[in-house]
């Protein structure tokens, strides 16, 4: 099976209008639309920004490796 890719931007939502095709005429094709996922980008800088939040608050108040093994320890008992 050949591909073919191509971008193109929505204008009307009801339809869609492809040209200059390099395809023949009668020619069978199967058709997948996919739409770039800007929220998996925007997700992504969120949590970047989210870490760089969470490693400043740990340089500000370090945890002990005891402070850490008490929380592994609560989180395993269910607390």
């Amino acid at each position: 099976m050949n591909a073919y890719k191509t971008y193109i931007t929505i204008a009307d939502p009801k339809q869609l209008v492809l040209s200059d095709l390099p395809f023949k005429a009668g020619q069978r094709v199967e058709v997948i639309i996919l739409t770039d996922d800007n929220q998996k980008i925007t997700l992504a800088e969120e949590l970047k920004k989210l870490f760089k939040e969470i490693q400043a608050i740990h340089a500000d108040n370090p945890l002990t490796d005891e402070e850490i093994a008490a929380e592994i320890e609560a989180y395993r008992r269910g607390e």
